[in-house]
């Protein structure tokens, strides 16, 4: 049965527009029924010229030979790629880099996400929409069968990747995504990744680039069979995010010129990260402040209401540079003196609000018990937080790194209908 999908676009006669990558390493016994059923699905549902990419990165096993069988059977429409080393992230940069294709995805070799979301996935990259997609398993309309410790990671990391680097896609690791390939020139030569944390670290580029991630919720099967180290790929992801966020830092990452040349804008911040980095900042200085005043004392150098300054002082400080830094990514090192004069001064403020309080309650309530007058410090102490909160928050935007926008409106289409930064790439 044919499915007509047709979005409204036409392409010139001999435009390959799509090259479904599918990496494999030791897969003899999946890899033919998983070619020949993307195969089918493709020809029954895209209506466009597409191409299945079988990237080997170093399989041992037979899967070459019978991958060469399947280039032979479907001459024109599968072809082979062999690496010699392995990766998966390794293999994708090596097929995407070179392929004359407009639209590049990959998907894993078993499967496990439904071929329905295909046309999905890379319908918003033809129009000229979006630049990467993504299948998202965590989306409330995804179906997933798998197991509760893989999900629990999963939800973890991802959460993790929001604190840690301020991410706002939602589910990194699903093995089943597309990108323009006007967009993967730009990207591919600074991913540093060659294994597993290929993915998250081209998504966070993206993202920091300002570009319009699309995701797609998907129905996904785990795979019994899956062979995937999940402790030492989590510990490569814990490493490679610590070196992408030390990268942001430092500005060794050019995702102002490439937002700049492609003409993005950057993606709003994510307030429930921001929100959760900003209390853990709170939290730490708070120990900081008491550790700083209880050595104080300890040393006997000042009085304690002194020491409770000095002390407070020196974790408004950290907490400023900490927040200004971590939680809402400001790198510039512009308005760095001011930020932490403001940082004071909402010390100041914090200070004002509850002494006023206290005063006010005793005025109203001069006998007021302990309990009441720790609930009205404790009120005050959460208005000048709240306040503290967005005050940092602004400095993103009077740095310029965060417009009111996350994307800019689609782009106007050349004469044949396609988007006019979706052609495929040059000098390749």
């Amino acid at each position: 049965m044919h499915i007509s999908t047709d979005p409204g676009i036409e392409t010139r006669p001999g435009t390959l527009v799509l090259d479904v990558v599918v990496p494999v390493l030791n897969e003899v016994h999946t890899i033919g029924a998983c070619v020949e059923r993307l195969q089918r699905h493709l020809a029954d549902t895209f209506p466009y010229p597409y191409r299945i990419t079988i990237a080997d990165n170093g399989s041992t096993d037979g899967t070459g030979r019978v991958a060469a069988e399947l280039v032979r059977r479907h001459t024109g429409v599968v072809r082979l790629v062999q690496l010699a080393e392995k990766g998966r992230g390794r293999a994708l940069k090596a097929v995407w880099s070179t392929s004359d294709a407009m639209v590049v995805a990959y998907m894993d070799a078993d499967l496990s996400t439904d071929l329905g979301a295909l046309w999905p996935l890379v319908a918003p990259l033809m129009s000229g929409h979006s630049d990467l997609a993504i299948g998202t398993r965590l989306h409330r309309a995804s179906r997933v069968v798998r197991g509760t410790s893989r999900e629990f990671i999963s939800r973890c990391y991802n959460a993790g990747l929001s604190v840690a680097l301020g991410a706002g896609f939602t589910d990194a690791q699903c093995g089943f995504k597309a990108i323009r390939a006007d967009v993967a020139a730009q990207l591919l030569p600074l991913v540093g990744d060659n294994a597993w944390f290929f993915d998250t670290e081209l998504l966070v580029l993206a993202e920091r680039s300002g570009l319009r991630i699309h995701e797609v919720p998907v129905d996904w099967y785990d795979d019994p069979d899956s062979r995937v180290d999940v402790v030492g790929t989590a510990l490569d992801d814990i490493r490679g995010v610590l070196r992408v966020r030390r990268s942001l830092r430092r500005g060794a990452l050019p995702v102002d010129e490439i937002r700049a040349r492609i003409g993005r804008t950057m993606p709003s911040a994510q307030t429930g990260g921001q929100v959760i980095r900003f209390a853990a900042v709170g939290a730490l200085t708070t120990v900081l402040h008491l550790g700083g005043f209880a050595v104080l004392q300890v040393l006997g150098i000042m009085t304690a209401q002194i020491a409770n300054i000095v002390a407070l002082a020196a974790a408004t400080v950290i907490n400023t540079a900490l927040n200004r830094s971590w939680t809402f990514n400001v790198v510039s090192r512009r308005g760095t003196l001011w930020h932490q004069v403001q940082g004071l001064a909402i010390l100041g403020l914090t200070w004002l609000l509850t002494a006023g309080a206290l005063a006010v309650l005793g005025a109203v309530w001069p006998g007021a018990p302990t309990a009441v007058q720790t609930v009205t410090v404790g009120v005050g102490t959460i208005a000048a937080t709240v306040v503290k909160f967005f005050v940092m928050r602004r400095w993103r935007r009077v740095d310029g790194v965060e417009p009111p926008e996350r994307a800019e409106a689609s782009e106007p289409a050349d004469a044949n209908g396609i988007p006019a930064s979706c052609g495929a790439p040059t000098g390749r």
